[in-house]
């Protein structure tokens, strides 16, 4: 998948994104079809246990991306650009933003709407594709007005929407809302030429995200509203390592069918050998 493979389904066809954090879950979610993978840093949630995004940091985030760009074939791998590694400045944005694509990324995403239009243009002009993120904001949402739905009123839809031009003019080949009203966020998807991808703002967006942990009911300690949970494998996770914890501590495992033998004549002479 191709920033123009994307551009051309706007309107077309509607765009599946969702997380992956590892080789494994990269493997699944590029079979299943998903056009886009996004490496989230709410890997610093639901990987690295942190209470929110902000802690996560360059190493942590390339390392991902590169597990993440090992196991896809089809599907484009953004990586998220994490707290603090495009603020500071537009050089080390830009350099920032080149490591993602060196570790194996096919784009970046950065949040923020017009105040960082400047940095993601600059990012665009280096060569590297930019996925903007307006609505709420992880990163800082928690330091101003905690996690909270925009575009409530009109007014907050029409700055919204501002950040939106403000980012398809600086470049971007598409735009993550997240939780946006749902007819601010329908509004906004009509008024810009690039694809929109919702979470947790309506289905009027070009196109879907989730966190695959959410989708797959495996992480617990936050349980988003706007979230569909596909499966709910918490429970038969736990169950399979107690039944394995449960076998070890009785002796049950390893069995018969699980283990390895010597030769019989090879293991009659250990007992001979001083």
């Amino acid at each position: 998948m191709s920033v123009s493979d994307l551009a051309s389904m706007k309107g077309k066809e509607k765009i599946a994104v969702l997380t992956a954090y590892d080789y494994s879950t990269s493997l699944i979610c590029d079979r299943a079809g998903v056009d886009v993978m996004l490496v989230g840093d709410s890997a610093g949630m639901v990987v690295l246990g942190h209470p929110s995004t902000a802690p996560v940091n360059m190493p942590e985030m390339l390392m991902f991306c590169g597990a993440v760009a090992r196991g896809a074939k089809r599907a484009m791998i953004v990586g998220d650009m994490p707290f603090g590694s495009y603020q500071p400045s537009t050089s080390l944005a830009i350099e920032n933003a080149i490591q993602f694509i060196k570790a194996g990324c096919d784009a970046v995403k950065l949040e923020g709407g017009a105040e960082i239009a400047v940095k993601v243009k600059a990012i665009v002009d280096a060569g590297v594709p930019v996925m903007g993120h307006i609505g709420l904001k992880p990163q800082t949402s928690s330091l101003w007005e905690g996690y909270r739905l925009q575009g409530k009123t009109a007014e907050s839809a029409a700055r919204l929407f501002q950040d939106a031009k403000a980012l398809e003019n600086a470049g971007v080949f598409s735009i993550v809302f997240e939780m946006v009203a749902s007819e601010a966020a329908e509004m906004i998807t009509k008024k810009v030429s690039v694809p929109t991808i919702g979470i947790g703002s309506g289905p009027g967006c070009d196109g879907q995200v989730l966190v695959l942990h959410d989708l797959l009911g495996i992480y617990e300690d936050i349980k988003p509203r706007f979230v569909r949970r596909y499966a709910e494998l918490a429970k038969p996770i736990l169950d399979a390592v107690t039944s394995y914890a449960q076998d070890v501590k009785a002796g049950q495992f390893p069995g018969e069918q699980n283990t390895f033998h010597m030769d019989p004549n090879e293991a009659g002479k250990m007992g001979r050998k001083k």
